[in-house]
């Protein structure tokens, strides 16, 4: 029982029929596929409602009991764990609520429940005035369902067409309802329910709200009884009623009584019908296929008892309540009766047939016709329903046909008692009591029946018997057209009727047969066949002398009359000056002959309005000339009502434009409007007159309205500019004066007798208003002042009327304010939700204002511009300024707060909702008015709910329908569903603009976000809780919602595709912006999972409208990327994990469980196994599928076929016109062309021209049909780019922003695979649209990056490499697949696209760096394994896959080259710099030269080299002190670097020699620009990006030292000429050289350049190098030397910068100087200096060995000074300071020599250490402390928290990678040392040879040595004179003393731990690594030497 209790928060009453409803309405009228299966279920469990129609659950005292105890011990809630307490408050509301409605305690509760749930979809209303809405809501949807489950039976009146097993079950499920007495339950509901006694009720309860809630809930009242009504007529017009039921619905019909207007009730009305259809038996003459099952169902036939039963009752003498009522029920039994009596079934029923013409005596008797007429044409809902009125002209025609006997009598009677009316007027006696109008009665029903035609049917068509055969097929008759058939019967007889009723009409029955004529000429068809009745009528007695015709129906007779009438008329026309003009006593016109003209116009109105042939031929009739006459009339003295019948006359005539011309300038003539004064005249004389003095007096305006109606026809028709020329200025301000300042501006102040005509003029006056600005385009001559010539006098002439309009609306005039007081009064009255007299007239007449406003908005900008350039002296202000005005009624500025207020009645009035969305979205677009508009919109609170509740409502819109063809005007509803929807698609645009502005805007306050704090503090919550209002986000998100949880996905993407594309627009939107995204994204992710659920369901495709379900998906993409981004940021880690697997995944989702809860599974799931490889069954990943629904072919238009005009100017023409439209595409404004086309077909002269006319307009609209598809096609084109665009956001973002091990490293390279695999096959298809290769490139390129990173990062960690299938988790063959796809797409895109070429160059040097191999730790072992070791080993994945590659990319042959070198020689710079890059990469794995052979042969080799003296300017302007560009920078290292690689091959070094590229760079100047190291402090750039000029000017040196370094060592055959050109570029830019020897800035930049420098010297600056520069006369040759000798100096000096502690201070210095930098900085510097030295002791060593083989004769280039140098305790070295150039006494010392040989041992053993504890570590790299990869990996990650945030995977290979790093650096510096050991060894050992052995001390007389001058003279060149001489000089004073000083002084140096130390060192390294005991030869020697004594 407990569980029984649990309340159910949905109310029972509510929620489930709701459901119940949705299910009905989805599976019969919506088609819905899903619903269909639903729908069983829900009978089955919803049976009980229906059987116990509208029973409330009863009370209990359980359960009052419980629901008392509820404040205290709480409440089970279905769906919440526990019970719950609820307030007391609620329980007595629940038990208020259980009384009024008489319902369980537990029920009223959940109602209240959910009326608290449902409160916010109700603004202003409390929970239980919801609760009351609820509840009757709840039993409509039972009504609703039940009516349509019987509307789709199967039966003998209509169908839904829906399956065959769905109608059985209806019909199955329908009749047990029926057979348990549904009928009969729905007869007492209808007695009971009655909204007078509800609403007491509830107003004793105060269960009533505002007028709002109160008209909702009695049109839920309303409505309930109708719907249930109309299910029972529904059933009847389906299957009959059993006896008892038909008994039943009779006595229930006897008691029915009528409205106050004697009309009735739309519930009575369809029971009515109902009984109607039961008593029908019309369906047997139709010959349908299912006639027989029909007839065997109806029991007139089948069951005696039945109609013996039906006919006892109604023949029953008992008069009903409404004796006409009963009347007609018994005039359709009649006929019944009458039919039954022909059919052979009806033999058995004699008895009851034979009383048919009693009943019909008995219901003629009872004014059947007259009650037909008031009590059921009269009730309003009569003329929506089509089958009452196929049900009613079926019952009037049956009886004409059935009944021609009765028919006739009528007649005879009506021409009795016209005898009758006759003689009594003529005797002057009393009219006879017993007339009977029968016939008059029958007449005017037909009349007013025929005349409303809702549905288009055209049923009075049966009563015209063609005569003629019709040639048209636009005139069909009801038998089909078939000219040669017999009619029908029925027709013949009912055509017969209206001729025969027509001839000898008496008098009484003249105004009643031309109001039936007028019905039955309502149609297009019907309306001809009556013109040629009436023609046809008047012809047999044309030749009369008298001239009058025999029929009075005729037009002969008509319009003779009218003639004559206008004769007599016209002679007694008043002078208008007389004082006393009044209308003077009526001699010519009766009230009698009044109603029968009258009569006569309206049928001729009604005729011509609907046949044009009918107005053409009686408006060129010669004799009848009727616009003439009744313009004629119309000056005469008649009454207004005439008048206004005339001018509606007038009106039908002027739909044709050609009688519309005419017609003006007759109107014109005649002067019904004055607009011409005579000079002498007082008064005002014609329309005018009438409305001041006559209509006025009479609170009557028809005639008024009625030339409002006329103008407005006319100037649909035509606006002629010249009317009324040559009496007046020609053109229509006349008539807009006086419709403007005498009908509209004094409309309010008239008095009115009847109300409602006050809203009809003022509707009637601004629809011409509205005609005339919309149809009015400002052009500039409307603003240049034209004057015409009038009587001889220049006078200014008219503007357009729209323009007039214009000018008034953009001032604050009279017109503007009552516009606006209109549109207050319009909202005030539409407040009430009472109908009121007129409201129709005021909607339109609210409607027209409007429509002028968002006009007025839509013109002004152009209207301003032309203003502005005419220099008129006219003032206006902008519309929009205007509507900030303060309005007089309220006194505040809300006008457009009043604009917005139509939004709140967007269900009563849609239309006007509609335009104001419009003008509220053409006002938003400016920045200032948006603040003062959320200032005016949140300023009053009632207010704003209001408004807010507006906008909400218009988008919760549920009848809003997208519709993609034209809408058919006369399908009201359709219509109107689309301007809902327009309506939605306005204020979707409206958010999307404010959303642009800054805050606070209109969308923010209409998003429901934060306008008066920061919007960042904005908390959103479901609507409802924490008293958030529902705001138009709520509307969007379950706009979007709705369907998600279903298979079939958003419904709205489907049903609405362009309001879905908005909608995910403003989502997107709001997420982008910084100031909205967090609280929104917050929102969507806890509140609504909103992402999950719609990213599921794409890709969406909807083949209708392909663009806008690709924007959907973009806009839906790009929300996705932002939220995967901001939830790592965030480390939200299963959200992000969730949304990564649904767009990854290849398996299966376990998607749409039951509940629509799909999110739990995957939150179980492992994080990194969401991609499994063990299941069979794969589907297409998410993102794949997407990518698949981009067709990225597009069928573009044909070229225009011309034979007109020229082809080039329609091009231009059509380029003029184009515009960018809302949604960003670059469109041609169709209407703007057609326009201009026209004008210039229009402009055409002569005879040739006119003929031509129609095939010129042809072509007019071919190009333009031409360019509507040309927009499709630029439309699609950008969709497409967008949805492209988006996903590549989506898939960079997934690889890039979201953590790394949410994919595993093998997934993540197969998911690439897929994508680039798909992206290529896209691409390279045939038909791709090349606009979309550019985004395709970006993605190539981003995703090959990917490819790259992870197979690297996956074989740092040592898992994929050397795998079985390949070389990483990515098998070759995918690799090699990508490769041939990568080289297809850069070679298909020829010779344009150079910037998509850049995104694939980078995607191929990715793609190539997958095949480098890694660094690798140097062990100092490797080198140990044999030659053949190496040769034989077997290859490495590496190796295997480079060669693999450049096959395929051989394969390509030249056409490849070509593309490659082109772009690499000219072309965009990024192009040029990637091309660059990627001949680089080929010509490194290229072993068999075939790129650079092909690069030498085609001339590209040297057009690059040559390139370079171009560079040179640009490089100049590098090093000036303003920021520069730095492109060209760029583009020359990448030159550099290629000419570099290509110098690493000997060939291609010689090759490069050979075309001049020293020559080339001798020629730079750029060399020479060294900057001053201050000056560039100056101009520094903040950010540190660009360099400071001294780093860019070594940017520029150093590639330039590189080439020559590599030059040099490949020239090894060639290599003096190489050395030669390189040291002749030494020489040219000797000076820079020299100043960079010497600079004192030993920063990390300097030494890199001193180490490349040195290096080049070293093998450059030799004497034989100058022999080979081959014929140099001497002088030149001095020259060099003296540049060769300084170079020597320099170098050697510089060595004792960089020796022991003068190197260990430059490390300090550097590390001050910018303290940040990292450990591998200072690295680098050891090598750099390493370098420096190892390269000047190189240099010693080959000039040592240069000059000669053996000590005796060698140059000596270290003094004998054996002590170590002095100052290196901190003081400055001997050599530090620059010294005079020739002090050469200040020679560098041998001491310095053994201080390097002993600083670099130290440093060898050190660095050896290091190597060796590095190599420990890298090999035990998982036993490391974290403390200690920490700190390895700083060095690496930049900022302070950076180490903190990685993962530790990643950290473990930072570290790895760092050791690596240092561990070759340690190599590098290990081999330095141990070079810079030997060649110290070698150099000392050459001096000390030389001192001690050869030299001899000498007196200071001596000047030389004999040994030096025999060394000298045995160079012929003197390259080394100089140096030799300025050597002997300094060595001369060397003394016995000095030699025996060195001696000593070595051999302390020289002892015995260095000797040990040197050995150890050859011991540990050069072993393997060089010259074995090479030092331990030198040892021995030098430790001889230096033991010898000279003998």
């Amino acid at each position: 029982m407990a569980a029984q209790m649990a309340v159910n928060s949905g109310a029972s009453l509510w929620r489930p029929l709701k459901e119940l409803w949705e299910t009905v309405d989805g599976a019969l009228l919506k088609r819905q596929s899903e619903s269909v299966h639903l729908l069983d279920l829900q009978l089955k469990k919803h049976k009980p409602h229906f059987l116990s129609l509208f029973k409330n659950p009863p009370k209990s005292a359980e359960q009052r009991e419980k629901v008392r105890k509820a404040s205290t011990d709480g409440i089970a809630i279905q769906g919440q764990q526990g019970s719950r307490l609820l307030p007391e408050q609620l329980l007595t509301e629940a038990f208020i609520l259980s009384d009024l409605f008489d319902i369980g305690e537990l029920a009223a509760l959940e109602l209240l429940l959910a009326g608290e749930q449902q409160q916010p979809y109700f603004p202003g209303l409390t929970r239980g005035l919801v609760a009351v809405l609820l509840y009757w809501d709840g039993k409509l949807c039972v009504a609703n369902s039940l009516q349509t489950l019987i509307q789709s039976r199967h039966g003998k009146t209509f169908t839904l067409n829906l399956s065959v097993e769905l109608v059985a079950l209806t019909t199955r499920f329908t009749d047990e309802l029926m057979s348990q007495g549904l009928t009969k339950r729905i007869l007492n509901l209808m007695s009971e329910i009655s909204v007078t006694r509800e609403f007491e009720k509830l107003q004793k309860e105060r269960g009533l709200g505002n007028e709002k809630h109160r008209k909702e809930v009695s049109y839920l009242i309303n409505e309930c009884r109708q719907v249930l009504a109309d299910s029972l007529f529904s059933w009847t017009c389906q299957s009959p009623l059993t006896k008892d039921d038909t008994l039943a619905l009779i006595s229930h019909l006897e008691t029915v009584t009528a409205q106050a207007d004697g009309s009735l009730h739309s519930v009575n009305l369809a029971l009515v019908m109902a009984l109607l259809y039961c008593l029908d038996v019309s369906f047997v003459e139709q010959g349908t296929e299912d006639r027989e099952d029909l007839l065997q169902a109806l029991p007139l036939l089948t069951e005696r008892q039945y109609v013996g039963a039906v006919h006892s009752r109604l023949m029953a003498d008992q008069p009903w309540r409404l004796p006409g009522l009963q009347a007609v029920c018994r005039l359709a039994w009649a006929l019944s009766l009458r039919v039954l009596s022909q059919l052979p079934q009806g033999s058995a029923l004699v008895e009851f047939t034979e009383a048919d013409e009693a009943l019909t005596d008995q219901a003629l008797l009872g004014d059947v016709f007259l009650f037909i007429k008031e009590g059921m044409l009269g009730c309003e809902s009569f003329a929506h329903e089509e089958f009452y009125i196929r049900r009613l002209h079926s019952l009037i025609t049956d009886f004409l046909a059935l009944m021609p006997m009765k028919v006739k009598q009528l007649r005879n009677r009506a021409d009795e008692d016209a005898r009758l009316v006759h003689m009594s007027l003529q005797m002057d006696s009393e009219l006879p009591s017993s007339l009977r109008k029968d016939l008059e009665h029958l007449m005017n029903l037909i009349g007013e029946f025929y005349s409303k035609d809702s549905f288009g049917l055209e049923l009075g068509l049966e009563f015209w018997c063609p005569t003629e055969s019709l040639q048209h097929t636009s005139l069909q008759g009801s038998y089909l057209g078939m000219a040669l058939q017999r009619p029908p019967h029925k027709q013949v007889v009912l055509s017969k009727f209206v001729r025969q009723m027509g001839d000898l009409l008496p008098s009484t029955l003249y105004i009643s047969y031309l109001h039936m004529l007028k019905g039955l000429a309502n149609g297009p068809q019907c309306a001809h066949y009556c013109f040629s009745l009436l023609k046809t009528n008047g012809t047999t007695h044309s030749d009369n002398i008298q001239g009058v015709s025999g029929s009075p129906v005729s037009w002969e007779h008509f319009f003779h009359s009218l003639m004559l009438y206008h004769e007599n008329l016209r002679r007694d026309l008043p002078n208008p000056d007389a004082v006393q003009y009044r209308h003077p006593p009526l001699r010519g016109i009766t009230q009698r002959e009044l109603e029968g003209l009258t009569s006569f116009l309206q049928l001729l109105t009604k005729i011509i309005s609907w046949s044009e042939n009918a107005r053409l031929a009686l408006c060129e009739h010669p004799q009848w000339t009727p616009v003439i006459v009744m313009l004629g009339l119309l000056q005469c003295s008649v009454p207004p009502v005439l008048k206004a019948e005339l001018l509606n006359c007038l009106a039908a005539f002027g739909k044709s434009p050609e009688i519309a011309a005419s017609l003006w300038q007759s109107l014109e003539y005649t002067q019904i409007l004055q607009t011409v004064r005579a000079p002498g005249q007082r008064q005002a004389a014609g329309i005018e007159v009438e409305l001041n003095e006559i209509e006025s007096s009479c609170e009557e305006y028809p005639l008024t309205r009625s030339f409002c109606h006329l103008i407005s026809t006319l100037v649909e028709s035509s606006l002629p500019v010249n009317l009324g020329a040559g009496l007046r200025v020609p053109g229509f301000q006349p008539y807009l004066n006086f419709l403007r300042d005498s009908v509209f501006l004094p409309f309010p102040t008239r008095a009115y007798r009847r109300p409602e005509e006050k809203w009809e003029v003022a509707d009637s006056v601004l629809e011409v208003f509205h005609k005339l600005l919309r149809d009015y385009e400002p052009h500039p001559s409307d603003f240049v002042q034209e004057m015409v010539e009038l009587q001889g006098e220049q006078v200014p002439a008219h503007k357009p009327p729209g323009h007039s309009i214009m000018f008034h609306l953009l001032n604050d005039s009279p017109t503007l304010a009552l516009c606006l007081s209109l549109l207050e009064e319009g909202v005030r009255q539409l407040d009430t939700y009472a109908p009121f007299p007129g409201k129709k007239h005021l909607e339109s007449a609210v409607l027209h204002c409007l429509c002028l406003f968002d006009l007025v908005l839509q013109k002004e900008a152009v209207f301003m511009d032309l203003l502005r350039e005419s220099q008129d002296s006219m003032l206006v202000s902008p519309l929009e300024q205007l509507l900030q005005g303060v309005s007089p009624q309220t006194r505040r500025a809300d006008h457009i707060v009043t604009i917005a207020r139509f939004l709140y009645h967007n269900s009563s009035d849609p239309e006007a909702a509609f335009q104001s969305a419009k003008i509220l979205r053409r006002v938003a677009i400016y920045p200032n008015i948006q603040i003062r508009l959320v200032g005016d919109f949140t300023h009053d609170q009632t207010v704003s709910v209001k408004l807010m509740a507006g906008f909400v409502q218009c988008l919760d819109n549920e009848d809003a329908e997208e519709v993609t063809e034209k809408v058919d005007e006369s399908d009201e509803q359709r219509r109107l569903a689309t301007v809902r929807h327009e309506t939605q698609i306005h204020i979707l645009n409206l958010l999307i603009t404010s959303l642009e502005l800054k805050a606070p805007n209109l969308a923010l306050y209409l998003l429901g976000y934060e306008v008066k704090k920061p919007v960042g503090s904005t908390n959103l919550q479901d609507p409802g809780v924490l008293g958030c209002p529902r705001s138009c986000l709520h509307a969007i998100l379950s706009l979007l919602q709705k369907g998600t949880e279903k298979r079939s996905g958003p419904v709205l993407t489907q049903q609405a595709p362009h309001l879905a594309e908005l909608c995910y627009q403003v989502i997107y939107q709001l997420c982008a912006c910084p100031d909205t995204s967090e609280p929104t994204m917050r929102y969507l992710r806890t509140s609504q999972d909103f992402l999950f659920s719609h990213l599921q369901h794409l890709p969406f495709s909807l083949p209708s409208n392909q663009i806008a379900s690709l924007s959907q998906m973009s806009w839906l993409m790009k929300t996705a990327a932002i939220e995967l981004r901001v939830t790592s940021l965030n480390r939200q880690r299963s959200h992000t994990q969730r949304l990564v697997s649904l767009l990854l995944d290849d398996q299966p989702h376990p998607q749409h469980t039951a509940d629509g809860e799909s999110g739990m599974e995957e939150e179980n799931r492992s994080v990194s196994g969401f991609l499994h490889f063990d299941t069979v069954s794969k589907v297409r990943r998410k993102l794949l599928s997407v990518l698949d629904a981009i067709d990225f072919s597009q069928t573009m238009p044909e070229l225009l076929q011309l034979d007109f005009f020229e082809r080039t100017q329609i091009e231009q023409v059509i380029s003029n016109c184009e515009h960018v439209n809302e949604q960003g595409h670059n469109v041609c404004n169709v209407k703007l062309l057609h326009r201009v086309l026209v004008a210039e077909v229009n402009a055409l002269q002569g005879m040739a021209a006119i003929g031509q006319r129609p095939m010129l307009m042809e072509e007019v609209n071919s190009i333009l049909q031409h360019v509507v598809e040309r927009n499709v096609v630029r439309r699609s084109l950008t969709a497409k780019r967008h949805v492209l665009q988006s996903w590549r956001n989506l898939v960079e973002t997934l690889l890039t922003a979201c953590p790394a091990d949410l994919i595993p490293a093998d997934d993540r390279q197969l998911i690439i695979r897929d994508l680039l695999l798909d992206l290529h096959d896209k691409v390279l298809s045939k038909d791709a649209a090349g606009e979309l290769m550019p985004i395709v490139a970006g993605a190539v390129f981003t995703l090959t990056a990917h490819l790259s990173q992870s197979v690297l990062s996956e074989q740092q960690q040592g898992l994929g490499l050397e795998t079985s299938s390949g070389f990483a988790s990515i098998a070759n063959s995918a690799l090699h697949l990508i490769l041939r796809k990568l080289l297809d797409f850069i070679l298909c895109t020829g010779g344009g696209y150079q910037r998509l070429r850049a995104h694939l160059y980078g995607s191929l040097l990715y793609y190539l760096q997958i095949a480098q191999k890694p660094d690798e730790p140097d062990t100092l072992q490797t080198a140990g394994r044999a030659m053949w070791e190496r040769l034989t080993a077997p290859e490495d994945g590496f190796s295997k896959l480079q060669r693999e590659n450049l096959a395929i990319i051989e394969s390509y042959g030249k056409s490849l080259m070509e593309v490659v070198c082109r772009d690499a020689c000219d072309g965009h710079e990024f192009s040029r710099m990637l091309a660059l890059a990627v001949l680089d990469r080929i010509l490194s794995i290229d072993r068999q030269n075939q790129w650079l052979l092909y690069a030498c042969n085609s001339g590209y080799l040297r057009s690059l080299v040559e390139s370079l003296r171009q560079d040179d300017v640009a490089l100049q302007s590098l090093l000036t002190p303003q920021l520069p560009l730095l492109k060209p920078l760029y583009i020359y290292e990448s030159k550099m670097a290629l000419l570099t690689r290509v110098a690493k091959t000997s060939q291609g070094a010689v090759e490069l020699l050979r075309c001049g590229l020293v020559a080339h760079l001798i020629e730079c100047q750029v060399f020479d620009m060294v900057p001053d190291s201050d000056a560039h402090r100056v101009m520094r750039d903040g950010s540190g990006f660009i360099p400071s000029p001294m780093d860019r000017y070594r940017q520029i040196l150093i590639p330039t030292l590189r080439l020559f370094q590599v030059i040099l060592t490949s020239t090894t055959m060639n290599h003096q000429q190489g050395a030669a050109q390189v040291l002749q570029w030494l020489i040219v830019h000797a000076d820079t050289i020299q100043s960079l020897l010497r600079s004192h800035d030993l920063s990390m930049g300097a030494l890199q350049v001193l180490s490349l420098v040195t290096g080049i010297i070293s093998k450059t600056a030799l004497p034989g190098v100058l022999q080979a520069g081959g014929d140099v006369n001497s002088a030149a040759i001095m020259e060099f030397q003296g540049h060769i000798n300084r170079f020597q100096r320099l170098c050697l000096s510089l060595l004792s910068c960089l020796v022991g502690s003068e190197r260990e201070r430059l490390l300090k210095q550097a590390e001050i100087a910018s303290p940040g930098e990292s450990a591998e900085r200072r690295e680098d510097m050891e090598v750099a200096m390493q370098q420096v030295c190892a390269n000047i002791m190189e240099y010693c060593q080959t000039l040592l060995l240069q000059s000669s083989t053996q000590a005796q004769f060698s140059i000596c280039l270290f003094t004998p000074v054996g002590s170590e140098p002095a100052g290196r305790d901190g003081g400055r070295t001997d050599l530090s300071s620059s010294l005079p150039l020739m002090n050469y006494s200040r020679a560098p010392s041998l001491g310095l020599v053994l201080y390097l040989l002993k600083t670099s041992t130290a440093d060898f053993f050190r660095f050896h250490q290091s190597h060796r504890q590095s190599l420990d570590k890298l090999q035990n790299l998982d036993q490391l402390p974290p403390e200690e990869l920490k700190e390895l990996c700083h060095g690496l990650v930049s900022g302070s928290g950076g180490v903190e945030k990685i993962s530790s995977v990643h950290r473990s290979l930072l570290a790895k990678r760092r050791l690596v790093q240092l561990i070759n650096n340690r190599a590098k510096l290990l081999a330095l040392c141990s070079y810079v050991v030997e060649t110290c060894l070698f150099v000392l050992w050459r001096h000390l040879e030389y001192y001690l052995l050869h030299c001899t001390p000498t007196d200071p007389k001596d000047s030389l040595l004999s040994g030096a001058s025999l060394v000298r003279s045995r160079f012929t060149d003197d390259s080394f004179g100089d140096l030799q001489a300025s050597a002997s000089r300094g060595l001369s004073r060397v003394s016995q003393q000095d030699l025996d000083l060195l001696k000593s002084d070595m051999v302390a140096g020289f002892g015995e731990v260095l000797q040990r130390k040197l050995l150890e060192v050859e011991g540990l390294y050069s072993q393997v690594r060089s010259r074995y005991t090479f030092i331990q030869a030198l040892v021995r020697r030098i430790r001889g030497l230096l033991q010898h004594t000279k003998s």
